[in-house]
């Protein structure tokens, strides 16, 4: 057929796939980005996202590099893997995660992913039953939001207390829960508020979730890199209380984001989630999706059982030095505030004061002419919930973040309002 003379198609683009895509973290970055004066001598800083691993103080161990060349020579990995995940990586991951808890993961608890956002997909749609809800933690990383809102999950926002270490307002969990809510999420160490709970405080979750008849799911993707004084305590210390939903990968910890190696773990000694048939639907889930490559997963057991505590201490010791110094750079510049001191992840939230700014209107308009001005990327806050909010990543070198504050406090001096 043909409209005004011309070939008529029968497809054409479905628009944007939700609201929440406009507001995501690569989405916002990359409007950002294009606002960079190209012109610019400096170097461009990016204090805008977590991947630390351009920067040669963050590099990964060598041990790690050299499993995956073994395992890619060894021609052992070249065909497709089970569903679950290769039997030994399961098995490593097992043992690895049951060095944190009063009992011993099996195997069959573990099912490797593309990442860990792979792993929050699948439990998602799991989750996803007719007319449920899940309650999302404000401010949180957005592709829970962005991919609840594909499937068709209702959400509901609980408040985190910046007043009190970022914690859970569990009296807000309360009342947003009904008979169609499913699970609540946590995130710990935060992202993206560098915080890191309590042994007590995490018993607290435990014991509402299950007064309330919820699952937890617990994203872990920074697990065990803490330098403040709360150490890490997995959620799955909790798992005889409530059924926990553990997600994470080597990612972070390793340093090697871009392997697209994680795990979605069933901590529950109970058995709940066998069953009540959220298991089987995991395992139907990633009937229907792809797998972590094969060669990452026949490297896992050697990553994970070899390689030494001085590599670990040595990243906390850099993410120490550079938390600080971006908590200490932040007190420098009276218009921006931090409520807490970061104490894991790889982040912290900072409050803009607005009224001490001329011509900044919020903190998209901050971040877009921060970019063009000083070359310096930062994420807005609208982007993990809390408008007029920043996101400072610190995961960088030290020299570099130097830097950017050096260009950030000369930005908001040059944009402060006169007195």
């Amino acid at each position: 057929m043909e409209e005004n003379g011309e070939k008529r198609w029968n497809f054409w683009g479905m628009g944007k796939l939700n609201p929440q895509s406009k507001t995501s973290i690569r989405g916002l970055l990359m409007k950002i980005w294009g606002s960079v004066n190209k012109d610019d001598p400096r170097p461009l800083l990016p204090l805008g996202h977590g991947d630390p691993s351009p920067f040669p103080c963050f590099r990964t161990t060598p041990l790690a590099e050299d499993a995956v060349v073994d395992a890619l020579r060894s021609a052992k990995f070249n065909s497709y893997p089970p569903t679950s995940g290769l039997q030994p990586a399961r098995r490593a991951i097992a043992d690895y995660l049951s060095r944190d808890l009063p009992y011993t993961l099996s195997p069959d608890d573990v099912f490797l992913t593309i990442g860990c956002i792979q792993a929050i997909e699948v439990t998602l749609r799991a989750l996803a039953r007719l007319d449920a809800n899940i309650l999302l933690p404000r401010p949180c990383f957005p592709f829970y939001d962005s991919f609840a809102s594909s499937i068709n999950l209702e959400v509901r926002y609980f408040d985190l207390n910046p007043e009190k270490g970022w914690e859970v307002d569990i009296e807000s969990v309360e009342a947003l829960t009904d008979e169609n809510t499913v699970a609540m999420v946590i995130i710990n160490p935060g992202n993206p508020c560098g915080s890191v709970y309590t042994h007590q405080h995490l018993k607290e979750i435990a014991e509402a979730a299950r007064k309330l008849g919820i699952l937890v799911v617990t994203d872990e993707v920074y697990h065990h890199l803490t330098f403040g004084p709360n150490p890490f305590v997995p959620m799955g210390v909790f798992g005889s209380i409530v059924p926990v939903i553990t997600l994470g990968s080597i990612s972070k910890r390793w340093l090697v984001p871009g392997w697209r190696l994680g795990w979605l773990v069933i901590s529950d000694p109970n058995g709940i989630l066998r069953k009540s048939g959220i298991v089987e639907c995991i395992t139907d889930c990633l009937n229907m999706t792809s797998d972590p490559p094969t060669f990452i997963q026949g490297a896992v057991p050697q990553i994970l059982e070899k390689t030494g505590e001085d590599f670990f201490s040595k990243t906390i010791d850099i993410l120490r030095e550079v938390a600080h110094i971006c908590y200490e750079r932040i007190q420098e510049i009276p218009c921006i505030t931090c409520p807490n001191k970061p104490e894991g992840s790889m982040f912290v939230m900072a409050k803009l004061n607005l009224s001490l700014l001329e011509d900044i209107n919020d903190d998209l308009d901050f971040c877009l002419k921060l970019a063009k001005e000083e070359s310096v990327v930062v994420l807005p806050g609208v982007a993990v919930g809390m408008k007029n909010w920043l996101r400072i990543t610190f995961a960088v070198e030290p020299s570099a973040l130097e830097d950017g504050f050096g260009r950030m406090k000369a930005f908001c001096e040059r944009h402060a309002k006169k007195q």
